[in-house]
């Protein structure tokens, strides 16, 4: 496809995804059946500019005057892919396929510098969610969770050395990541470019390397040192956390693992297969799967809660502006359940490490204030000092996550701290 076929399609592809209100890859995979001519490097683009488009959508809408499909692509292609004004004013007017000629209004909008991250980029309703929590940093924070991802990986010690598996990523472009000794990480390609296909390379195959962002990582690491212990993953969903937890055991002790929602475990099986995980049990309720039997038993209840993903934003922008305030208070409904259940598994002296991919307070601070009211039994953890029980941590790491903590020990990851998504790790003790 030319450019101007390219333009056109993200176009369309913006409009089909704000006329629907469905997820932007649902979007963009029925543009493509639509149109099977296109490329895997046309699909690539045209994702690309969809996805920059949707991360600095306020600051597009604001640079263009206006928020419609055709503002938004025209600015992001302009302003964030730094293409010349001609090329795009020849490519929107090229017949047959062009998205029609540059009016002389975008001409001058285009021709002005490249916008700021405005207010962060975020729905005006989550200004003084960004504000409560970030303070006079909420624009950088937001910022921060507006640009393009890296591409982070985890190195499997169940199967070889870090060093084996960090040289097996050469080809992909994979880098040590100082902060954790099983971290790597390929950069963030170029807007226009396709990720390298990780999942296709040979480690990948043979379970020497897992992609897990390293925010992920840093939040299974503060189960601490789990060698021999018994584990419960309460909300395991398609297990990456669960594989993490597998890696620190080192296969001893035992590991559960445990969804509400069955159909989230399916991936787990294969992939605790390929990692070479044996101590684990999935606990899945389609298959009778109870846990009942766990209650009072467990050294380390993990729960990966149910959230908004605000933290996610860099790699799922759609969400961003999808998300409602009703969603938000259905997500806190359930974390305080989740919280609930999750505390009965937990023996005398164990722990309950608390995990969101969010970065709002009210689900993560206010949660555990509501939880710590009604059981004074338990009490925080410094998170940071759980992390570096895992044997993870370097003294690089530490130096770095130490600006994360919060007033209660908890740690509050940042795109704009420390370049991982944004995720909400706390450690509860459980009194003997």
């Amino acid at each position: 496809m030319r450019l101007s076929g390219r333009i056109s399609a993200a176009i369309e592809v913006l409009a089909d995804f704000e006329a629907r209100r469905v997820p932007l890859k649902t979007a963009i995979a029925d543009w493509g059946r639509s149109n099977r001519y296109a490329g895997a490097k046309d699909r690539a683009f045209i994702s690309g500019l969809c996805l920059d488009a949707l991360r600095r959508r306020r600051s597009l809408s604001m640079a263009m005057e206006e928020a419609s499909p055709r503002a938004l692509i025209l600015g992001a292609i302009g302003f964030l892919w730094k293409t010349p004004l001609e090329a795009i004013a020849e490519a929107v007017a090229e017949e047959p396929h062009g998205a029609g000629a540059l009016t002389s209004e975008e001409r001058l909008l285009l021709a002005k510098e490249a916008p700021s991250s405005e207010a962060g980029d975020v729905p005006d309703w989550v200004d003084p969610l960004m504000t409560r929590v970030f303070g006079e940093d909420a624009a950088r924070e937001g910022a921060g969770l507006s640009e393009r991802a890296d591409i982070d990986l985890r190195l499997n010690t169940l199967k070889t050395e870090p060093e084996k598996a960090l040289a097996a990523l050469k080809p992909v472009r994979g880098e040590a990541v100082p902060m954790l000794t099983i971290a790597a990480r390929i950069a963030a390609p170029d807007p226009s470019e396709k990720a390298p296909a990780v999942t296709v390379i040979p480690a990948y195959n043979k379970g020497w390397v897992e992609v897990q962002d390293l925010g992920s990582q840093i939040a299974a690491a503060a189960a601490g040192d789990i060698k021999g212990a018994q584990v419960l993953d309460y909300c395991a969903g398609g297990g990456g956390k669960t594989l993490a937890l597998a890696a620190l055991m080192e296969n001893r002790g035992q590991l559960y693992a445990y969804d509400k929602d069955a159909r989230r475990l399916k991936p787990l099986y294969h992939r605790a297969e390929r990692a070479g995980v044996r101590n684990l049990q999935v606990r899945n309720p389609a298959g009778g799967g109870a846990i009942d039997d766990l209650q009072g038993r467990m050294d380390v209840v993990f729960v990966d809660a149910p959230c908004t993903g605000s933290g996610t934003w860099r790699r799922h922008p759609d969400t961003k502006w999808r998300l409602t305030p009703q969603q938000l208070e259905r997500r806190m409904a359930e974390q305080d359940i989740v919280l609930e259940e999750a505390s009965h598994f937990v023996k005398p002296g164990g722990r309950l490490v608390y995990v969101t991919c969010s970065v709002f307070m009210e689900e993560n601070e206010d949660r555990l204030a509501a939880f710590l009211a009604n059981h004074a039994d338990f009490s925080f953890v410094p998170a940071l000092d759980a992390v570096a029980a895992s044997g993870l941590m370097t003294e690089e790491g530490r130096e770095a996550l130490a600006p994360c903590a919060t007033r209660e020990g908890a740690l509050r990851l940042t795109p704009a701290r420390v370049r991982t998504d944004g995720f909400f790790v706390a450690v509860l003790r459980r009194e003997s």
